[in-house]
């Protein structure tokens, strides 16, 4: 089989796009409406065509322009993630917003990846967005989509994966869609590491921790907090807050002698420190001075260490200013996740093409 390719919607700076590329794909096109996420993508996928702007407006009669002689071919596979906010945690306390495809961009996002699924017909397809789509009151967005796909020729199955027990160093909560023409079969990749505080696994490695992913880049040369000051207003109850811990250590309920803060009444995320022993909390796609995972010397993380939580390389390149780079870090797929799932569906679309070849 020729080394399979791949469309790539919502493309950011390519968490997904790498995950695919390190399992044998090829990137033919990224889509996304951010110029900094463009900027990036060029760098980072010589080789790749770009579209740049909505995918609303990403027609079959555009990316026959955009894809040339590559359309015509064929497309093996199509992936993206469709913005999350729609779906996300958040919109259940602020219910002045509206949730899923109620939400304007929830509507454009998700039926722009399903038209694109409709008039592409890949031999599979991969869906990606917080845990929050798999919640009760999604269930008519997903059954959309399931309807959707199943109506366009494919069979699904739904997955919430935990990053950090595929090697990432980070806890990160992801809901997947996976899609195949009907008579290809999908397994999930099996996990390879686990919790070492809940369960004991002899087949799978410990959790990766923070520590072992960025302690080495705390160097004494850099050490400086400067432009990385953490805390706001709070920043000296930042450095009495334990490491692995956030604000409600500063509560009557924990027992503190001194409550600064009321239970609950704060995002878990406030004043919420790395520990060098745990995976990091899910890195968020907004930097933030109070809002964590803040690094366990009380700063800012530096963009550094932000790639190596999602498991992108050093070398990986990012456009913009510091803010504009973190957002295309934190929208991203952990590219060592990634690349998990891609190995995954390139077994399956392999196994579909070797049993058409053999009746």
């Amino acid at each position: 089989m020729s080394q399979p390719t791949v469309l790539s919607l919502f493309s950011g700076c390519g968490g997904l796009d790498l995950g695919f590329q390190n399992a044998g794909f090829r990137i033919l096109a990224g889509v996304d409406t951010d110029p900094f996420a463009a900027a990036s993508h060029a760098v980072n996928f010589p080789d790749a065509e770009f579209y740049e702007g909505s995918v609303a407006d990403f027609s079959e009669g555009v990316a026959r322009v955009v894809l040339g002689s590559s359309l015509a071919r064929g497309v093996d596979v199509l992936i993206g993630g469709p913005p999350c906010p729609p779906f996300s945690k958040s919109r259940f306390y602020r219910t002045d917003k509206p949730r899923a495809m109620h939400d304007p961009i929830g509507e454009v996002t998700i039926n722009g990846y399903l038209e694109t699924l409709r008039w592409l017909k890949p031999k599979a397809f991969l869906l990606e967005n917080v845990a929050g789509m798999a919640f009760k009151p999604h269930k008519p967005t997903l059954d959309y989509i399931l309807a959707s796909a199943k109506e366009a020729g494919y069979t699904c199955t739904t997955q919430v994966l935990n990053a950090a027990d595929y090697g990432v160093p980070q806890i990160r909560q992801r809901f997947f869609i996976v899609g195949l023409r009907r008579g290809a079969t999908f397994e999930w990749p099996e996990p390879t590491h686990h919790d070492p505080a809940k369960e004991t696994l002899f087949d799978r490695k410990p959790w990766r921790t923070a520590g072992t992913a960025i302690g080495d880049l705390d160097t004494e040369e850099n050490a400086s907090d400067i432009g990385h000051v953490a805390g706001g207003k709070h920043r000296d109850l930042l450095k009495e807050i334990p490491p692995g811990d956030n604000y409600l250590y500063f509560t009557a309920k924990r027992g503190h002698p001194n409550p600064q803060f009321e239970w609950r009444k704060r995002y878990w995320s406030f004043l919420l420190k790395l520990s060098p022993d745990l995976p990091a909390w899910t890195i968020q796609a907004r930097r933030s001075n109070n809002m964590g995972p803040l690094h366990w010397r009380n700063r800012i993380l530096r963009i550094e260490e932000v790639k190596r939580l999602q498991t992108f390389p050093d070398e990986w390149h990012l456009e913009g200013r510091v803010e504009q780079q973190w957002r295309q870090v934190g929208n991203a797929v952990p590219p060592m996740l990634a690349e998990q799932l891609a190995t995954q569906i390139r077994h399956a679309i392999n196994d579909e093409d070797t049993d058409k070849r053999a009746s």
